[in-house]
């Protein structure tokens, strides 16, 4: 059956790419004055966005079963506030870049204010990344270590019972 907790690591490194992705062609757009950059760092911006959800979430049902203890208590919890930061900041730069593009207003200072939030919100899902690798990194969190003991048992075995596979001849 498939793990629901495996979900987070799949998801996350698309917002993160299509919202540094998205807020350079927004810079580039508001720099040059092109709308085929300021249109593509919009759609990238809806689309990085709906992908900060599904990241938020798919990180919540990541965070069930970790046992949080010391060290890594409190580097789940930074983690989750930068999270939830980043959630709300994303939310709220796309409803002000909608309601700009909806009412034609995207132009001028107000592009440019536009542009400074989507930066803001860029570098609290770097700020985010960088605190979860931390966790996976530092901390080992969600990691699950398969062993394989079976070639040190039968070595064990081997010596146990005299049984060298050295010639001694």
């Amino acid at each position: 059956m498939f793990d629901l907790t495996t979900l987070h690591p799949l998801i996350i490194h698309f917002p993160i790419a299509l919202l540094i992705v998205g807020l350079i062609a927004d810079i580039t757009g508001a720099i040059l004055k092109k709308e085929f950059y300021s249109r593509a760092g919009f759609y990238l911006l809806i689309t990085g966005t709906l992908g900060v959800i599904a990241a938020y979430f798919s990180g919540n049902f990541a965070s069930e079963g970790l046992i949080e203890a010391g060290s890594l208590k409190y580097a789940l919890e930074t983690h989750e506030s930068a999270a939830t930061l980043t959630l709300w900041t994303m939310i709220i730069v796309s409803v002000v870049r909608i309601v700009l593009v909806a009412l034609k207003k995207f132009k001028g200072v107000l592009q440019w204010i536009s542009v400074f939030l989507f930066l803001l919100g860029a570098l609290s899902i770097v700020r985010t990344g960088h605190l979860g690798g931390q966790l996976v990194y530092r901390h080992a969190a969600g990691v699950r270590l398969q062993i394989d003991t079976a070639p040190a048992a039968e070595t064990q075995m081997q010596e146990d019972s005299g049984q060298n596979n050295v010639d001694t001849d």
